[in-house]
């Protein structure tokens, strides 16, 4: 009798591990079944576009060969979002290579770049948030051990890169530069956060450092200003700022709450998507606050038919977007991100 009960314990165990491995899956398949197959093209388009730009060595870069650890890191997240990692998927050799470029560029300070680039904070920023969300799905041993020592050296460099005020600048405050501006801080930021869901250590008192100066950046009607000496409230910053927060843990702070009315006003839907006029930081802007608006969820589905038509729209035969100044990698990697934002493979961008 208890033979048959422990058999039966068994069995039932492994129906219900059965049923849980189901669970998990479901979300995805069904989400993925639901998807636009307009967007879906549009998609495997600049995805395809993304892939043919890779040079050799395993980098993109923007408009004059420059910012090649952003665009890579960039570009790699648009293709992690697509569900593949370095060992599998369509993908797979291009997100491989990406890493490898980036573990690359690691220096012994920490910094994941080149030392005598003058904005360098971003490709730092970027490259934690993409090689952390490769962390996690990481095959190889060494390699993965190779990744974790390059985050641990990146968020000790990120702590002490940050100013007297809690924010960031172009370049680490430790080199005698304490000037801070709010879109480097983002980047940390979110960065950051995504190497502490990775299971890297992050010292609490950067974020909650970085999370007070953003509020002390932010205005009476709730914009966030380019630094704290002023600058004037930025939509663009804005959006950002609120994607930071909600990655920080912050969803019902006061100054959240005002963020977001500010960016209902003059981001979506007071300003409008689709009216032609996409300036400097549009494509930007909606990077971040399509992350908050499907975090919010409530008007996800509506935003996200409104940005996509538009993204679909301007999007050109070769499967790139090609508006602004910086370059259409990088204008394709964060399109293609927001596209592929409610496909939910990468945690940093889950609800």
């Amino acid at each position: 009798m208890s033979m048959r009960y422990g058999t039966n314990w068994t069995r039932a165990a492994r129906w219900l591990a059965m049923l849980a491995t189901v669970a998990c899956v479901l979300p995805r398949t069904a989400t993925a079944a639901k998807r636009d197959p307009k967007v879906e093209a549009s998609v495997g388009r600049s995805l395809d576009y993304l892939a043919r730009e890779q040079r050799r060595q395993g980098y993109w870069e923007a408009n004059g060969g420059q910012y090649r650890v952003a665009m890579t890191a960039l570009a790699g997240v648009a293709l992690l979002c697509e569900g593949s990692t370095t060992t599998r998927g369509r993908y797979a050799k291009n997100v491989s290579q990406a890493v490898e470029y980036l573990l690359d560029q690691s220096q012994p300070s920490g910094l994941i770049g080149f030392p005598d680039d003058f904005h360098y904070t971003y490709g730092h920023g970027f490259s934690m948030l993409f090689l952390s969300q490769v962390f996690g799905e990481e095959e190889d041993a060494e390699r993965r051990k190779r990744i974790k020592t390059v985050l641990d050296r990146a968020v000790r460099f990120s702590a002490e890169a940050q100013t007297s005020r809690g924010g960031w600048g172009y370049v680490s405050a430790k080199d005698g530069n304490d000037f801070d501006e709010g879109s480097t801080c983002i980047t940390q930021v979110q960065g950051l956060r995504a190497c502490r869901n990775a299971g890297i250590v992050v010292p609490r008192e950067v974020i909650e450092r970085a999370k007070t100066y953003i509020e002390d950046c932010t205005t009476d009607e709730g914009g966030v200003q380019y630094s704290i000496r002023g600058g004037g409230a930025r939509p663009p910053i804005t959006a950002a700022a609120v994607a930071a927060m909600f990655n920080a843990g912050e969803y019902e702070s006061g100054n959240v709450k005002q963020m977001l009315e500010f960016c209902r006003e003059n981001v979506w839907p007071g300003s409008g998507i689709s009216q032609g006029q996409h300036f400097g930081h549009w494509h930007y802007m909606h990077y971040y606050y399509s992350q908050v608006m499907y975090r919010e969820g409530k008007d996800w589905d509506k935003y996200f038919k409104e940005i996509s038509g538009e993204l679909l729209r301007t999007q050109t035969a070769s499967g790139s977007w090609t508006e602004g100044h910086v370059g259409p990698v990088y204008v394709t990697a964060i399109n293609a991100t927001i596209l592929q934002l409610d496909k939910g493979f990468l945690p940093i961008y889950q609800r």
